[in-house]
């Protein structure tokens, strides 16, 4: 426990230093996250907060993983530096998806075929046990794919991806510390530490965003705990043997991981590429609802608890009643909200003052000038 205490509270003193020089730079260099017509803030914020929190991350990681007695951990923090550089470019100069696919593809073979991430099993879920080499291959790549991308999906209100993020690294952390398994319950507090310390710069209003090099590294680490929480709690010789795992980590992760994978299929359904930026997400929806950004978090963060309550209480139902239980009251919650939402769509358009320099598309970074104003609140 000890050990836990000390790594948490060395990523949370690492990050919540850095954040402050973060924004400072971020001034002085005028690297911000440009509003646009899809955006919800209307002022220039700076959206490097993915730096201060990788920095606490690995730095704590590091000091208390002991990585000769856990080799694959190398390979875990190599898939993390790639994701943290390939978001860090998208947060200065915008990526196009094909590229960012490409390099989320990579960081996924590390922890497949050399971190030994990957799924070998449903548990019965659909009346699969044990997969077939190449199914359970394309499944893993699918689920780590899926969970990247899902924190950065979510992350468009202050505090929101954040929040979440800490919920889960601290289950499947007390999870992992409960079956002994030391080195994964390191790493998921590590990242809670980081991310608590950022949120005390990320509530609405936020002073910074933690941007794609922030939202990506969450995904990353939720997707290598999330396999080895399905891999490892199903099986009877664990201190903690968790039936209908795979509903259970599907239920830890409900809000992003279910509302990428609604917008994913709208935009598929429609014919565009799922990767297409839209204000369709359950966000929107609450903002849209009369919410405000922290009514919208703790609406999510609230739900997202109450339904890994359900699905822990209900593991014993199997995975199969668990997960159309999940599902459906999910979609029924969602139904609801989507048809008594009669305030309509907001769209929110950062305003321009004659002489203002123009905000390029291509790049994130802007210049500022005297008639662009600087400060202001979501």
């Amino acid at each position: 426990m000890l050990d836990i205490l000390l790594t948490a509270s060395v990523s949370f003193i690492i990050t919540f230093l850095a954040i402050p020089v973060v924004i400072q730079v971020a001034e002085k260099k005028k690297l911000y996250d440009i509003p646009d017509e899809r955006k919800l803030h209307t002022r220039l914020v700076a959206s490097l907060g993915g730096v201060g929190i990788f920095g606490g991350f690995i730095l704590a990681s590091l000091l208390s993983i002991q990585g000769y007695q856990n080799p694959e951990f190398q390979y875990f923090f190599a898939a993390a530096i790639i994701i943290f550089f390939l978001g860090l470019k998208d947060d200065i100069m915008i990526l196009s998806a094909s590229k960012k696919f490409v390099g989320q593809i990579i960081a996924a073979s590390i922890l497949i075929h050399l971190g030994g991430i990957r799924l070998d099993s449903m548990h019965g879920l659909l009346g699969f046990n044990e997969l077939p080499e190449g199914f359970g291959l394309a499944l893993s790549y699918l689920t780590i794919i899926v969970v990247i991308n899902s924190f950065n999906l979510i992350d468009g209100v202050d505090g929101l991806a954040a929040s979440l993020g800490v919920l889960t690294m601290t289950i499947f952390g007390a999870y992992f510390f409960a079956i002994d398994y030391q080195a994964y319950a390191l790493m998921a507090f590590a990242m809670a530490g980081s991310l608590v310390a950022f949120l005390i710069f990320n509530h609405s209003p936020a002073k910074i965003f933690m941007g794609d090099s922030g939202s990506l590294m969450i995904g990353l680490i939720n997707s290598i705990l999330v396999i080895k929480f399905i891999n490892v709690s199903n099986t009877p010789f664990v201190a903690v043997p968790v039936q209908s795992a795979v509903a259970v980590g599907f239920a830890i992760l409900l809000v992003p991981l279910l509302d990428t994978l609604r917008v994913f299929g709208i935009r598929i359904f429609k014919g565009r590429s799922p990767f297409t930026p839209d204000r369709n997400h359950v966000h929107h929806l609450l903002l849209d609802s009369g919410l405000n950004h922290a009514a919208v978090t703790f609406t999510c963060v609230g739900l997202n608890i109450g339904f890994i309550v359900l699905a822990w209480t209900g593991k014993s139902i199997g995975p199969n009643y668990l997960l159309f239980i999940i599902l459906a009251l999910s979609f029924a919650g969602l139904g609801v909200l989507f048809y008594r939402n009669k305030s309509g769509r907001k769209m929110v358009i950062s305003k321009r003052k004659d002489g203002a320099t123009e905000l390029k598309t291509h790049s994130k970074v802007v210049t500022l000038t005297k008639e662009t104003p600087a400060a202001g609140n979501n």
